[in-house]
Order: structure tokens, then sequence, then C-alpha cells
């Protein structure tokens, strides 16, 4: 499998490479040469695998046999899903007569990030070994992505870790997560600022090409394809537990930089029968905006209480916008740079329209929110995160009209990690796992920063040289 990146101008490459490069040298994300699809015949065989094996299977096509065998990579995802606090891995809970709930929270933090970092972790370790190389891994967090970053490269001999988040803007529970890990090779940044903040540090960092090097930087949030790609799997086990290739099914999710749904539509490009993808937003509603009226516009981002979506520029929208514009480049260069010097996005009308007529965009605002989070509780005995209600209210306003296509809703945080959200909405206070009961008493660790690059360059390249 060769990639290429959405900006014309790197070399193809093949998927160690883009593995440990994250972001293009050209400021592009990375994308495969050509999707692999497979047949109906194919795809029934799949039915009934242990989720470890059909991953192995599903995610094997993008690493290709020159860099993995598809035995050592079913190794990895065995040992990366063994530890999850649900059998299924990732089980389908029904909510009414045609919506289920795709629960992807069951790993070491809580939150579908899990279902990714966990094998994104042993991916790193199994490259750099084989390489004797070493990376400084630095991402940027809204909530979730940083404590599953974290978990998954703890005390990893060959990569030190930095993550930034914004201060005071994600739940107590997701800081904590973050900020009890006092492993040598991780360090927390809270920067003074949003989390588009947070992640155009990460961005100028990686743009940096001298530092690039200096640091052997490396990235594990959703530029990078090795994420999105970990992130399949669970959507085909989804609709081939629902009756897939012969029953079509849609996917609700609620998403903030479009990684997550990107998994989802990349399983329609590989051939399952995905009829509607529908993405649900907070208060911070670009991608509804886009959908709903060609308006990608960006505003302030505002604070609510589904903080892993306050996000206003979605990163991963620049893998579809190559898509859309026939895989050009310098088109989808030009777009982007005009994106960030205007900050409204110029998406020709033809590409528009075709993004419409697969993705559906939905807003909730945080009344609304926890009326849905109530609605559920009350109505199905089913208790929500405040993220999760977004995807199950969109959900039922935008599901085909045809009753016999199942909708899948991506539950993507336990309800423990937004307790006082979920206790207002419901009066119950969701406890935590009991293998996190004691995370409020843990010592804390981060450094406070203000959003300027030279500082946070300087903070990693101390952090790492201390680990080399």
């Amino acid at each position: 499998m060769r990639y290429l990146s959405t900006r014309g101008e790197a070399a193809p490459r093949g998927f160690e490479d883009v593995l440990l490069a994250g972001l293009a040298e050209d400021g592009g994300l990375f994308l495969p040469a050509a999707w692999p699809v497979l047949s109906p015949a194919e795809w029934r065989g799949l039915r009934g695998l242990p989720y470890p094996e059909l991953a192995a299977r599903l995610i094997h096509p993008f690493v290709g046999e020159e860099a993995m065998s598809l035995a050592t990579l079913r190794g990895m995802t065995e040992a990366a899903y063994y530890g999850f606090g649900h059998p299924a891995v990732a089980p389908l809970v029904q909510l009414d007569h045609r919506a289920f709930a795709l629960e992807l929270f069951h790993g070491p933090t809580l939150a579908f990030k899990d279902m990714a970092m966990q094998l994104l972790g042993r991916l790193f370790d199994h490259v750099l070994a084989k390489r004797g190389e070493r990376v400084t891994i630095v991402g940027a967090t809204s909530g979730d992505t940083g404590s599953a970053a974290i978990e998954a490269c703890r005390d990893r001999e060959a990569i030190d870790i930095v993550i930034l988040h914004p201060e005071g803007r994600t739940s107590e529970v997701q800081r904590r997560q973050m900020t009890t890990v006092l492993a040598p090779n991780v360090a927390n940044l809270a920067i003074q600022g949003s989390f588009d903040d947070c992640q155009d540090l990460v961005k100028a960092m990686f743009n940096d090409a001298p530092f690039r090097r200096e640091m052997q930087l490396s990235a594990v949030n959703s530029i990078n394809w090795a994420r999105i790609a970990a992130q399949i799997p669970y959507y085909a086990a989804a609709a081939l537990a629902l009756g897939a290739p012969d029953r079509p099914v849609g996917f609700s999710v609620p998403t903030g930089n479009f990684g997550n749904v990107l998994a989802a539509w990349a399983v329609r490009q590989m051939g399952l029968p995905v009829e509607r993808l529908i993405i649900g937003s907070n208060r911070n509603d670009i991608l509804h905006r886009f959908l709903a009226a060609n308006d990608m516009t960006m505003r302030p981002v505002e604070p609510s209480l589904s903080p892993s979506m306050d996000i206003q520029v979605s990163s991963n929208f620049e893998r579809l916008l190559f898509e859309l514009l026939g895989r050009d480049g310098a088109a989808t260069r030009a777009t982007m740079e005009r994106f960030r010097a205007e900050g409204r996005m110029p998406v020709p009308d033809a590409a528009w329209r075709r993004a419409a007529a697969l993705f559906h965009g939905f807003t909730l605002d945080d009344a609304g929110t926890l009326a849905e989070i109530r609605r559920l509780w009350e109505g199905a005995g089913y208790l929500a995160d405040p993220h999760t209600a977004i995807g199950t209210a969109a959900a039922r306003a935008l599901a085909p009209a045809d009753h016999a296509i199942p909708v899948v809703v991506a539950a993507t945080a336990h309800p423990a990690k937004f307790p006082d959200a979920v206790e207002q909405a419901t009066g119950h206070r969701p406890p935590l796992p009991a293998r996190l009961a004691d995370l409020y008493e843990r010592e804390e660790r981060f450094s406070l920063l203000p959003a300027d690059l030279a500082q946070v360059e300087g903070f990693v390249r101390a952090h790492a040289r201390r680990n080399a």
C-alpha cells in the first residue's frame, strides 16, 4: 500500500513512513493511493469473527505484507483489545426499533480513542524497534485523544509524548486521566486558549522543518492515517452484525474534527452499503453549516457540555476535500491555504453538493443535549454522555425515512467522564469503573503555557532531551 499527500507535493510512501511521519512534509494529510475494496462475498466471510481478528483482516490491506504480516498484526490487535471491559470490545445496544448504540468506550480511558490508540502504541513499538529509532509524539486534545494517547504510549522506551490541552476546557475526568499519568516519558501542557489553538501549535511544530527533524516528531491524533485505519473495523463490525452487505445501514457520529465519521465513510469506500452518514455537532457547528449551506466559516470556539467537539477547524475534512476535488493536490492546497488566511473555505458548488448528498449535519445546544440524555434515560433506561446524546438526537432527526434501515450511533464516551452533565439531566451520577475509582485522589502533573510556538517548542525540546 502506498500513500499520497492531500496537497500533492510530498513523495508517495509506505505505511511505516506514514505512521512515523503523521503529517506530510507539504502540510497535507496522507490517504491511500487506492482504496482496498472487498466483494460482497468477502464481506460475508467476515461475519461473526471476534473483534481482534476482524480488525487485523481489515487493517492489513492498509499496512501491506511488505511492512507486516497478517499474523504479526493479529498478535497486536489481540493484545490491544485484550483488556477492554466488554468481551465484544465494541458491543451494539439497541435503543429503539431501529437505532443502536455502538459502545466504543470500554477501553482503558473510557472513550472511543482507545479503539485506535491501543493498537497505535504497539505499531509504533514494532516499527521503531525494527528501525532502531526514537520519536517525540506531540498531540492536541479537546478531551479524549490525550488520555488515550498517553495510556497507549506511557513508559515506552522509544517514545516521548507531549499532549496539549486547552486550559479549563475539558471535563475534570478528562483532565485527570491525562495529568495523573506520572510516567517519565509523558508531559502535559495546558494551553491558554482553545483546542484550535492547541491544534494550530501542533501543526506549526510539524511545519517547522528543522524542529521536526531535531525532535523526530510524530503524531497520534487523527492527522495520522493509522488512527483512521484503526477506526474502520468497528463500523464494519456494526454493519456486518446488522446484515451488511445484504442490508444497508446508516451511521450517526458526534464529531468535531471529522476523523471518526471519516472512518465510517471509509467503510463505504471499501464496499459496504452505508446509505447515510449523519454528523452531530454542538454549538460549534461548522460542519453542520457547511453541509446545510456550503458555509465553512471559522467562528470563535464556544465551550459546551460536549467539550471533545468544541472545535471550529476540522482537520480531517481535508481528506474528504481531496476526494471531493478529484484528488487534485494543488486545488486542495489552495483551498486550505485560503481557509487559513481568510477564515472561510471556498468549496466549489459541485463538490459541496456531492458531500451534502451523503453527509447530513445536525446541531444541538446544551439545553437540547440535557433533554436528550434525559429522554434516553427515561425511555430506554440508557445512560449516555453528552456527545453520544447529540448522536442519538441527530439519528432521530435525520435517519432515512425507510424504517428497514438500521442506524448506528457512535457512543463515543462513558457517561462517567461527564458526571455533572449526566447528573443534571437524570439525577443519577454515574460512577467511574473500579479501575479508575481513585482518580480524584491521584497526584496531577502538568505545565501551563500561552499559545506561543517558541515557548511550546522549548518545552518539547527540554522534555525530549531529558528522556533521550
